[in-house]
């Protein structure tokens, strides 16, 4: 349950206000807006880069910004797509001479809200392009890759484009690293308990105490399969095997590894379980590239 709030309807702009007032060694608020800034913004002679999406999954998507990460991130309330008057703003206050590059999941209010910011700004003189994080592997089959949700993939992907922008690589290449590293992202997840939203008693979806929900979105969308609870080894395998059967065309054979709690699983649980995830993946000839087991996509109290 989510329980430190005051006002539950006020909860994104206590949020945001809270985050600033922590971090604005590394960040400031852009103005009149419900989004940050990272300090150096705009910055001359550099592609910037803006982010964003409903609140609740933090660090996603305020807590990508700053020095060799994104220019910019705007918040929508929770779960909730930012609006197009929001994201323009956004997009105004972050645009330097070299064009911005939008990334954020592929949700429908997203795209929608995104899009028509883009047109804005296009018709002010300001180039955007969009590359949409599509790696949830549970929201489409193979070969419709395009209409998958955004989930934990959406950390790979900012951080390489983010890194490129930062190097001065012109828009261009900025987009074509982006969509590289969205077309070589696989995700999967599990779910143990729903989550709950500030002001609500119920949570927004409930998985019996000996149930585990396979495919489950960030958001609470249905997944594909309620699984008996099983050890963290066979949970292991059931994510690595998933994973496996959707290998991108072209792969090579190292992985860069994100093993992400959703908000309420434990570090030491999501350990255990990396070990066996670990052995999954050597075992089926993987070379593993700088693993990372920490929370970078959460759905505010959910566990899985």
């Amino acid at each position: 349950m989510t329980r430190l709030y005051n006002d539950p309807t006020n909860f994104r702009e206590e949020m945001i206000e809270g985050f600033v007032a922590a971090y604005g060694r590394y960040l400031k608020r852009v103005p009149d807006a419900s989004g940050v800034m990272a300090h150096q913004a705009p910055t001359p002679g550099k592609v910037s880069v803006l982010i964003g999406g409903g609140s609740g999954h933090y660090p996603a998507f305020c807590g990508y910004v700053g020095p060799g990460f994104a220019t910019g991130a705007v918040i929508g309330e929770i779960f909730t797509s930012p609006s197009t008057e929001q994201v323009y703003r956004c997009t105004k206050a972050i645009a330097a001479d070299k064009g911005v590059l939008y990334s954020y999941g592929n949700y429908s209010g997203d795209v929608m809200n995104f899009d028509m910011a883009a047109m804005r700004c296009e018709m002010e003189g300001i180039e955007v392009r969009t590359v949409l994080v599509t790696d949830d592997v549970a929201s489409a089959p193979k070969g419709d890759e395009e209409n998958r949700r955004g989930i934990a993939g959406d950390f790979h992907v900012f951080k390489v484009a983010s890194a490129s922008a930062d190097r001065g690589d012109d828009l261009d290449t900025v987009e074509a690293f982006a969509r590289h590293a969205n077309d070589r992202t696989r995700s999967f997840g599990v779910a143990f308990n729903g989550c709950t939203l500030p002001g609500q008693s119920e949570p927004l979806f409930t998985v019996e105490t000996d149930k585990m929900e396979l495919g489950l979105g960030v958001h609470g969308e249905p997944g594909i399969q309620t699984d008996i609870m099983r050890p963290a080894a066979e949970v292991a395998k059931l994510l690595v095997d998933k994973l496996l059967g959707d290998i991108p065309d072209g792969a090579g054979s190292k992985v860069a590894v994100l093993l992400n709690g959703l908000g309420a699983t434990k570090y030491e649980e999501r350990f255990v379980l990396y070990g066996s995830v670990q052995k999954q993946l050597t075992t089926a000839g993987l070379e593993l590239h700088n693993p990372i087991v920490h929370e970078m996509v959460t759905s505010l109290d959910m566990a899985g």
